[in-house]
């Protein structure tokens, strides 16, 4: 076997405080924070003079985890539209099982969330939304119906 566990994903943001709420609202746990910067991460990157902010958060069970990652220098540069739909080209977006997604929604829109279209239930496997976080992270929810 080649993999042993997919480790990360990355989501480079500009309001690093706004994105650890909102993750932490949804059942994430932080497992640290930290700035990062110097010749190493550079060479590993291939960027020059980075000097960034990087939050690890986890779920629950530990087996996932996100990276959310501020750029101070360079500064982060935005390749496609604000808040691009779910067919644009490239990763969009991460989706999560819960226990309750009325719950989960109402919490997270304190946060700033907004539904991008309905809760939809598909057959009698599941409810699904997807949800907008803080700078136009798109999140899906699912809850798997008894």
């Amino acid at each position: 076997m080649t993999i042993q566990r997919m480790d990360n994903v990355l989501i480079v943001v500009d309001d690093l405080d706004a994105a650890i709420a909102f993750f932490v609202e949804l059942g994430m746990e932080l497992e640290g924070r930290m700035p990062v910067e110097g010749r190493w991460v550079d060479r590993v990157i291939g960027l020059d003079d980075t000097r960034q902010d990087v939050a690890m958060l986890r779920i629950p069970d530990g087996q996932g985890r996100i990276e959310l990652t501020k750029f101070h220098t360079p500064k982060a540069i935005s390749a496609e539209p604000a808040n691009a739909p779910v067919n644009t080209l490239g990763i969009r977006r991460i989706m999560f099982a819960v226990d309750d997604i009325e719950d989960v929604l109402a919490r997270l829109q304190t946060h700033g969330a907004e539904l991008v279209g309905e809760v939809r239930r598909f057959e009698d496997s599941y409810l699904l939304c997807y949800v907008r976080g803080p700078e136009g992270i798109l999140v899906g929810l699912a809850e798997q119906l008894s």
